[in-house]
């Protein structure tokens, strides 16, 4: 499998952005990264980044999204306001590994403030390596979230 990654920070995060894209760009088992913003002369705030990259996922045209901000909270609750996606922020291997294989997150956030490059670096890397398993124990969960979004939810 290759994996479609959409890949957005803001200004706080658009270096580790770009070294992560390279990143990525070089990996076997991406097959696709396409790049939502910031660009170097450009001063976006994080929502409207994390969201243009969630609604890709959403709707099916990218498979994951990798996204940076300060903290990297900032970006993974602007991108859970997209009916669909589960976001999550992690700085180590467990809670990478768990976000896929409990949760099916598809979008996984990183605070350049707060966690190394090289960290990040090896973290995507990890990341890539986990596919969430709809047979799994951990389905019946990520459904039970689903059923949330549902205007007519309890």
């Amino acid at each position: 499998m290759t994996f479609r990654i959409v890949v957005g920070a803001d200004s706080a995060g658009f270096e580790y952005k770009e070294a992560l894209k390279r990143h990525l760009e070089e990996d076997e088992r991406v097959g696709q990264v396409v790049d939502v913003g910031v660009t170097s002369d450009e001063d976006t705030d994080y929502p409207h980044i994390a969201v243009a990259a969630a609604r890709m996922v959403a709707a099916g045209e990218a498979d994951r999204a990798l996204l940076v901000c300060g903290t990297g909270l900032g970006v993974a609750i602007a991108a859970n306001k997209v009916l669909g996606v589960r976001a999550v922020t992690a700085h180590d291997a467990y809670s990478v590994e768990r976000s896929v294989l409990s949760n099916n997150a598809q979008v996984l956030t990183f605070g350049a403030r707060v966690i190394g490059l090289e960290v990040a670096r090896k973290l995507t890397s990890e990341w890539l390596g986990h596919v969430f398993d709809e047979e799994s124990r951990s389905a019946e969960k990520v459904a039970a979230i689903g059923q949330y979004e549902e205007p007519d939810a309890p």
